[in-house]
């Protein structure tokens, strides 16, 4: 019988406590302008992800990093190290044109092009 009742008055301090402990709702963290440590640094696919700033990039984040040429029509550019052909999108931008030297994108009706910039090696 005292069993019992220790069993019970375990029971109801557990759901209880439970019940507070899970109403605060969701802990938000604030990276503080660094790397946020739960974010994880290799996608599912095993590629490495690039977190470093880049000068390069346009406004709306875009970097060519490099552009396959195919005057038939089949090119391919790598675009914030994503190989990136026409029509696949990128962020919210969509591929709508690759040309020699520069890729046109489109969003909202929009068009962007973004031009390969040259790296100069030292």
């Amino acid at each position: 019988m005292l069993l019992n009742k220790r069993f019970f008055l375990f029971l109801f301090l557990f759901f209880v406590f439970r019940g507070i402990a899970f109403t605060q709702g969701e802990p938000v963290y604030d990276a503080k302008g660094k790397r946020n440590p739960f974010i994880p640094l290799v996608t599912p696919e095993g590629r490495l992800l690039k977190l470093d700033k880049r000068e390069d990039t346009t406004p709306q984040g875009l970097a060519i990093e490099g552009i396959i040429y195919d005057k038939f029509g089949r090119s391919f550019a790598i675009v914030n190290t994503l190989v990136v052909g026409i029509g696949d999108m990128v962020g919210d931008f969509q591929v709508l044109k690759i040309l020699d030297k520069k890729v046109i994108f489109i969003r909202n009706g929009e068009p962007l092009e973004v031009e390969l910039t040259k790296k100069e090696v030292e």
